[in-house]
């Protein structure tokens, strides 16, 4: 094959390098919005991911919260059983000082033989 010889079939060569010319242009264009299809597929799953992980963590924010919530009522509520506690054994002392001395010291002779 001789390669002086143009490869168009047509009698202009010319022709043929226009005819290439426009289907690159059209594959570019092509490769441009299929890109443009995926970026904007790409950037919506993004939002929705983005959009669930906002969610997830609002959701773990407001279980903490009322988590705490609840572990600060629990001790509340064990500081007024303690007061509760100690005012009526203080009671049951003032009552019956020597009574509750001697059942003490029973408490803690037994305990001390064990």
């Amino acid at each position: 094959m001789d390669r002086s010889t143009p490869l168009s079939s047509g009698k202009d060569g010319g022709n043929n390098s226009s005819n290439t010319n426009a289907q690159v242009e059209n594959a570019a264009r092509a490769a441009h919005a299929t890109t443009d299809k995926v970026a904007d597929a790409a950037a919506m799953q993004v939002d929705r991911l983005s959009g669930t992980a906002h969610r997830a963590v609002d959701s773990a924010a407001d279980v903490a919260s009322s988590a705490a919530g609840w572990a600060s009522n629990v001790a509340d509520q064990a500081g007024e059983i303690q007061t509760k506690a100690v005012e009526s054994a203080s009671a049951a002392i003032r009552e019956k000082p020597i009574t509750i001395v001697a059942g003490a010291l029973v408490i803690g002779y037994l305990l001390g033989r064990l």
